[in-house]
Formats: C-alpha cells, structure tokens, sequence
C-alpha cells in the first residue's frame, strides 16, 4: 500500500507545451523516497500543453509520485492554483511554475523544511538560466546580485507553504502578483530557504523585458493597494542601496542595462497593460 502523499507540487500551465515536460521530468528526478503527488493544471491553453504533460505522467508516474493533469478552459494563474489546491490531497504545498527545473534534492529539502506546526514558507536558490541574447544575460547577471535575490527567499517561480502557512488566505485572489501575495503572507523570520537550486529562465530582448517589468511593478502596486497590511512582511535589507552601488561598480555594464529597462519602465506607453510572457 503507498503511503499517503507528503506534498503536492502544484503546476499552472499556460501554454507551455516547450517547457512542461523538462519541468515534469525533474521533478520525477527527485531524490529520496519521499511520496508526493504532482498536479498539471493546463489552463487557457491554445497548444497541446495538456497533451505534452499527459505523455509526460505516463512515462513518468510512479505509485509513490503520482501525476495528475488537469484541464480547464479558463486561463489565468490565480484560478489555475486555486484548482490546483482543490485536488491536492497532502498538508504540504509546492508550487512551481511550469517553465522551472529543480535539483533532484530541492522538494526533499522543502518537505523537511516545512513539517511541523508553525506556519512556514519555503523556496531554494533560484539561478537563472543563460540567455540567448547578450542584454537579457547582462540585466540578468546585475538582477541576480540585488539584495531581493541575493540575500532573500524571493521564491519567484517556486515557493512552498505547510498547512498551517496556507491557512493565511483562502482561495486565491484574482491578482497580477501569486507569489508576492503568497510571499508576504509571512514575516521574514518565517520564511526559509533550502540550500538548493532551481532553474528559472530569463526573458529575451528588451521590449519583453521592460513588459515584464512593468507587469512585476503593476503587481506590487496592486498589492500594496489591496493589502496594504502585508507590506509590513517586506524585506528590509540593511545597507541595501550601499549593496547596489557595489553591484553597478563591479558590473557597469550589467548596471546599465538594468538602470534602461527601470528608466523605460517608467514612460508611459499606450497599450502597455495586460499579460505579457516575455519570451
């Protein structure tokens, strides 16, 4: 008899027929004999991003690691999750986004991590993966050294909560920004980082840069408008600004590039709302 599931690593999936089955299959990679389940949550999607996952389980599911794929027709990344959460069935949620790979010992880590009683958050060390194009590895390279990621748990892309932790808000809120919601639902102190890596990717090219970037400020702001009490569980790094100034000095380049996409950022440019991948 399989012994009840520890986690349910939960994937929104949105037209990520080229990524899901990379995502799958590290996952299944996991070390450990840890059980877990895996829930594919295809939504909106307009490619065969459900058929791609689907063949995927079959290769992949294991009686220990089920999983499961999950249609609906309505896109959107906070309704995707709240479905997710629906047909999870363990105390411990993963949530990763479909175009992430983790290191074989990263959901081992979060599980330890995250037992007990007390509400917790969890996430890895996200690295981001090389760019094709020089200005995005460029903004990539000084982004990685802002004290958010450098010194935080940012959990963008992944991030972890335990029964407790996911009782801080009920469903879903339509909003831009998940894991920043989800993120500052708890103070720093009880927010962990595992000493293991996950692969996120970097958008490509100038133009979705500054989209994407305008859609992450879009999305704090709607935060901070909506639930302005979480942003008491911001992170406050001290001897930031003096940790940015040393980062434009030993990457000027790098400084540059990023010091662009925030100045466009800033312009106003007609018809620039909306949802924007990137890549």
């Amino acid at each position: 008899m399989t012994d009840a599931p520890l986690a349910s690593v939960i994937i929104p999936a949105s037209n990520e027929a080229g990524y899901i089955g990379a995502c799958l299959k590290a996952v299944q990679a996991t070390d450990g004999a840890a059980p877990f389940e895996t829930i594919v949550v295809a939504n909106g999607c307009t490619d065969n991003t459900a058929e791609v996952a689907r063949q995927a389980a079959k290769r992949l599911s294991r009686p220990d690691r089920p999983v499961r794929v999950l249609e609906t027709p309505e896109g959107g990344k906070p309704g995707a999750l709240q479905r997710g959460d629906e047909a999870a069935e363990a105390p411990i949620r993963i949530y990763l986004d479909a175009d992430v790979t983790v290191e074989p010992g990263l959901i081992p880590a979060l599980i330890d991590a995250l037992q007990g009683g007390d509400a917790r958050y969890a996430s890895g060390v996200p690295v981001v993966a090389p760019a094709r194009s020089a200005l995005s590895r460029a903004y990539a390279r000084f982004w990685q050294r802002l004290p958010f990621v450098s010194t935080g748990v940012p959990g963008f892309g992944l991030f972890a909560v335990n029964t407790a932790g996911r009782a801080r808000w009920g469903e879903w809120p339509d909003i831009i920004s998940d894991d920043t919601f989800a993120r500052l639902n708890f103070a720093p102190s009880e927010r962990l980082q595992v000493p293991h890596r996950y692969g996120w990717p970097m958008v490509e090219g100038l133009g979705p840069l500054i989209r994407v970037r305008r859609r992450q400020d879009r999305g704090v702001r709607e935060i901070a408008t909506l639930y302005p009490e979480l942003l008491r569980n911001g992170d406050h790094v001290p001897g930031a600004t003096l940790q940015k100034a040393l980062a434009a000095l030993r990457d000027p380049g790098g400084f540059a590039i990023y010091a662009l996409v925030a100045l466009c950022v800033r312009l106003p440019i007609p018809g620039s709302g909306g949802w924007a991948r990137g890549r």
